[in-house]
C-alpha cells in the first residue's frame, strides 16, 4: 500500500531537451530516457547528436533526433510540430541550449556577441516555449525548465553578453510562471555553477581546483548529470506547486562568502 498519492515518475511522458550534443543537454536526456521517457532531442551538431540518440537507443529507450539552430526561429516553428507529431504531444520542454558569450565592452565585436549571445541563450528560449506552448497546454502535467546560470545571479567582467542574457532567462521564466499558471504549466529554471562541460574544458585542473578550494562550498567542479537530477525533480508531476524558482545547482558557491 503506497503512503503517498503523488507520482514521481515520467514515464511515457515526451520531453523535448535541447543542446542534447554535450554535457549537461546530453545528461539530462539519458536521464529523462532512464526514467521511461520519450525523449526529443534538438541539438545544431548533428555528430554528437547522433551519438547521444544511438546510446539512448541502444540501451532500449525512447529517443529521436533533430538537427537544429536554434538561432532560426522558423526552424524552431517547423522542428516543435514534427515533435509533437511524431510522439503524440509534448509534455516537458527543457530549454538546455546555450554558449559561450564573452567580450569587453568596448571591443569592436562586443555588438556581434551580443546579438549571438542573446539569439541562443534567451530568444530561441522565449521561442520554444511559444511554439511548444498549445501542447503543453494539453498535457496533465505540462514543464517548462530554463537553464539558466550562476550568471544569472551575479556577473563576471567580460561577460556582460552572457551574463545579461542569463539574467534574461530568469526573468523569462520568473514571468512566466505568472502568467501560465492559470493554465497548469509549471515555470522553473536551473542555475548551475561550476560544472565539467564543453565549456569549462579549456580551464586547467589546477586552476579548477583553486578556485573550487576557494570559492565553492563543496570544494570541486559538478558533473552534468548532477544538474539533470535537479532538472529532473522540477518536471515531476509531483512537483505541480513548484514554480517560478530560479534554483542554484552550484556546490554552495552563490552563498559561500568566504
Amino acid at each position: 500500500m503506497s503512503l503517498s498519492e503523488l507520482s514521481r515518475s515520467i514515464e511515457g511522458k515526451v520531453a523535448i531537451v535541447t543542446g542534447v550534443g554535450s554535457g549537461m543537454g546530453a545528461a539530462t536526456a539519458k536521464l529523462f530516457a532512464d526514467q521511461g521517457a520519450h525523449v526529443a532531442a534538438l541539438e545544431i551538431n548533428a555528430k554528437p547528436l547522433a551519438a547521444v540518440v544511438d546510446e539512448i537507443q541502444a540501451a532500449g529507450k525512447s529517443a529521436r533526433g533533430w538537427t537544429i539552430d536554434l538561432a532560426d526561429g522558423d526552424a524552431i516553428k517547423s522542428t516543435i510540430v514534427e515533435v509533437a507529431d511524431h510522439f503524440g504531444g509534448i509534455d516537458i520542454l527543457i530549454n538546455n541550449a546555450g554558449i559561450s558569450a564573452s567580450s569587453p565592452i568596448d571591443d569592436d565585436a562586443y555588438e556581434n556577441v551580443w546579438q549571438k549571445g542573446f539569439q541562443v541563450l534567451l530568444d530561441a528560449h522565449m521561442r520554444t516555449i511559444r511554439a511548444a506552448l498549445p501542447y503543453l497546454r494539453r498535457s496533465d502535467s505540462p514543464r517548462i525548465v530554463n537553464i539558466a546560470s550562476t550568471e544569472g545571479l551575479g556577473a563576471t567582467k567580460f561577460g556582460s553578453p552572457y551574463t545579461a542574457a542569463k539574467h534574461g532567462v530568469i526573468g523569462l521564466t520568473r514571468s512566466l510562471a505568472v502568467e501560465l499558471g492559470a493554465d497548469g504549466i509549471t515555470v522553473n529554471c536551473i542555475c548551475p555553477g561550476p560544472i565539467n562541460t564543453g565549456m569549462t574544458a579549456a580551464i586547467p585542473d589546477d586552476k579548477k581546483a583553486i578556485y573550487a578550494r576557494r570559492r565553492i562550498a563543496l570544494g570541486r567542479y559538478a558533473e552534468p548529470e548532477e544538474v539533470a537530477h535537479g532538472t529532473l525533480n522540477f518536471v515531476l508531476p509531483a512537483a505541480g506547486f513548484m514554480t517560478g524558482v530560479a534554483l542554484p545547482v552550484d556546490g554552495g558557491l552563490t552563498i559561500k562568502n568566504a
